[in-house]
């Protein structure tokens, strides 16, 4: 069977349905991680998976793989991927797979895959491929499948666990993905007025690309939000593990932003706690976690990554600008954007001032998106790393994740991406000046060393 390697990426394993990704190998794929978990002393799996039109068949073939390692399957259906996350943690299972696509097109798939509580990442990826490729499958007795429905004890959890002070309006988008139907029913459970948006389940995603890190996708919320006058909205990806926020004014407030929220609300009575963001984070979030007395971990993009993080340093609540956010505290510390809504609402219940007016005192600062600028797999590191000697003489820089350099007036960032051909790049400075001069430094810097690369 012809796989593409590409396939086998550095967080999950993800790829085009019908091309990369097929019956046939979601069977080899199922034997492969049968295999592996049974290595490892586990065997009983937990199954579920998202409402993408190719899910159903990619779940069924991965399960007769898996049971004909002789490990046990059980299926939860059709539900968010923290609920898979939260059927691990809470009722101690072995180990999981999710058949999800995420936040990408109707037209991709992918599965994510978790041995106890630690979700599989980088290298046990790549083991992964190689069990696959190398056909040595343990074959046991065909093992025996079971169902189970996690979504009422996980409402239950969550609304034993967080209160609101006041009622309030939310509206929810979520992009006809799989989180609606669970965050609509917990947030009436948690007292909320609830304006649905797009909460039935549809695997085409006719309104909007279920991906909430995109203003465009954020416009029928934006507007939804002003014209009901409500506290604020939330938009969920695909498979509920990410999310985006809008206050009452409209105003998209971002991961980074989100953080600062949770770290004032946090910090005063955890004095001294850590709390982890990423290297495309804004520096006002490292500053207010240290003006609050907090210990401020920078650390590498990936939600993997972020996640082992937090459990080998302790720290209370960790986040990504993408909108992963991870609770340790109260919680099991996965991301799960569920969960993060509403401990945004008990926050938001506990003050009468609006949502847009809690970050009204931060500094301003001038900030770019994302850019995105091709480099194919082969070269990409190289580019970062032939950068980072140019520039290391001249400027101080982290490297822990591509390079982060620092100016007298704010920082840009360069790093290849684990999942995608490309480079990205953020720039934030004190004033539109300042900015405009960094991002003209650092792109002539680069366009050269992109040239002198394609010279050797």
């Amino acid at each position: 069977m012809e796989v593409n390697p590409k396939i086998f990426r550095e967080y999950d394993i993800r790829g085009l349905v019908g091309q990369d990704l097929t019956p046939e190998l979601a069977e080899v794929l199922g034997l492969a991680c049968g295999t592996y978990f049974r290595q490892r002393g586990a065997s009983e799996v937990t199954v579920g998976r998202d409402c993408r039109l190719s899910s159903p068949d990619l779940s069924q073939a991965l399960i007769k793989g898996l049971l004909a390692t002789g490990c046990n399957v059980e299926e939860i259906g059709i539900v968010p991927t923290p609920l898979l996350y939260f059927n691990v943690f809470k009722r101690k299972k072995a180990a999981a797979v999710m058949v999800t696509g995420s936040h990408n097109p109707p037209d991709q798939n992918g599965f994510k895959i978790m041995l106890g509580e630690e979700t599989l990442f980088g290298p046990a990826i790549q083991e992964l491929y190689a069990l696959l490729r190398g056909g040595r499958f343990i074959q046991g007795k065909p093992g025996t499948t079971s169902s189970y429905d996690i979504v009422p004890e996980y409402i239950d959890f969550v609304s034993r666990h967080i209160k609101l002070k006041r009622p309030l309006k939310v509206v929810l988008d979520a992009g006809n993905g799989t989180a609606g139907v669970v965050a609509a029913p917990l947030f009436r459970r948690l007292g909320c007025e609830v304006v649905e948006l797009y909460c039935e389940m549809d695997g085409r995603f006719p309104h909007h690309h279920p991906d909430p890190t995109l203003p465009e996708a954020m416009k029928d919320l934006i507007n939804t939000v002003l014209a009901t006058k409500a506290s604020f909205g939330v938009g969920y990806d695909g498979d509920g593990d990410r999310i985006g926020v809008v206050d009452d004014k409209g105003k998209l407030i971002w991961g980074d932003q989100l953080l600062i929220l949770f770290a004032r609300d946090l910090l005063p009575r955890h004095p001294g706690a850590a709390i982890i963001s990423e290297v495309k984070a804004s520096k006002l979030l490292y500053s207010e976690i240290a003006r609050l007395g907090g210990k401020p971990i920078m650390w590498k993009t990936g939600h993997s990554l972020i996640k082992k993080k937090l459990r080998e340093s302790g720290a209370l609540v960790a986040g990504e600008m993408s909108g992963h956010l991870f609770f340790a505290d109260r919680y099991y510390g996965f991301d799960d954007a569920i969960y993060a809504s509403c401990r945004l609402a008990e926050l938001l219940s506990g003050s009468t001032a609006p949502l847009s007016s809690l970050l009204a005192d931060l500094p301003v600062t001038y900030y770019t998106p994302e850019i995105r600028v091709y480099a194919s797999d082969e070269v990409k590191f190289l580019i970062v790393e032939e950068l980072k000697k140019e520039l290391a003489p001249h400027y101080p820089l982290i490297d822990i994740d591509g390079i982060r350099v620092s100016f007298p007036q704010g920082w840009a960032l360069v790093r290849a991406s684990n999942t995608q051909a490309v480079l990205v790049l953020r720039f934030e400075a004190d004033t539109p000046e300042a900015l405009e001069a960094m991002q003209k430094e650092i792109k002539a810097k680069l366009e050269g060393v992109i040239r002198r690369l394609g010279k050797e």
